[in-house]
Parts: structure tokens; sequence; C-alpha cells
């Protein structure tokens, strides 16, 4: 008989309160049909790497499909390690407003803060 518990896995993002709502509510003021958010990295930037977000109308075969809050968020599977731990958050303040990665993973981020260092997560082992 096979005792060994199920662990539950770990979500690769989460997000704030925030952050949910302001998808829900650019997911509601589109023109098109939107299943979720579709979050990743590309290269790029003078510290190397940019997050990316676009919205999905469909999910990919190899997504990483996670429902945080009412949200779905679609994660590139080249993505999954640079994000793993990451919480994202929907900031205002005076003069702008934008989603905030607080990711783990990230070492540095550039002057401008539109590129960021990050290094694959380190998942431990089961």
């Amino acid at each position: 008989m096979n005792t060994a518990a199920v662990r539950a896995r770990p979500k690769v993002v989460s997000l704030t309160d925030a952050a949910a709502e302001r998808i829900k509510e650019i997911m509601t003021n589109s023109d098109k049909e939107i299943i979720g958010l579709r979050v990743g990295v590309e290269n790029g930037g003078c510290a190397g790497m940019a997050y990316t977000m676009e919205y999905a109308e469909q999910k990919n075969p190899l997504d990483e499909l996670v429902e945080d809050k009412g949200v779905s968020i679609l994660i590139d599977p080249k993505a999954i390690l640079f994000l793993f731990g990451t919480e994202m958050d929907f900031l205002v303040d005076k003069l702008s407003s934008g989603f905030i990665f607080n990711n783990p993973n990230q070492t540095s981020a550039c002057g401008c803060g539109e590129s960021v260092t990050i290094v694959p997560a380190v998942l431990p082992a089961e």
C-alpha cells in the first residue's frame, strides 16, 4: 500500500489583491475574448532581461496555468524558473501606475527600471 502524501504544487506566480483587480478590469474592458494574462521574460535591456505581459486568447499546450484570486495567469515554460516565487502587484502613485514584479530571483535592475537581471530559481529536492 502506498502511503506517500501528495504535496500541493507551489504556484509559480501569485497576485496581490490590487494586481488581481487591475487584471480583471483590463480583461473586462478588452474588445477581444481573453482567457487570462500571459506573463514571461525576454532577453533585452541594459540589465539583460525584461518582464513581458500580454493578453492570452488561448492556452498554449506547454503553458503553466496559475489561477489566483479569480485570475488566470499563463506562463511560458521557458520563464518558469525565472519567475518562480514572484508576486505581482499593481501600484498607483501621483505620477504613474503599473505592475510591479517582486521576484526573489531578481538580482539587480537597470537605472531606468525597464530591465532586470534574473537568475533561475533553485527548487528544493522532493
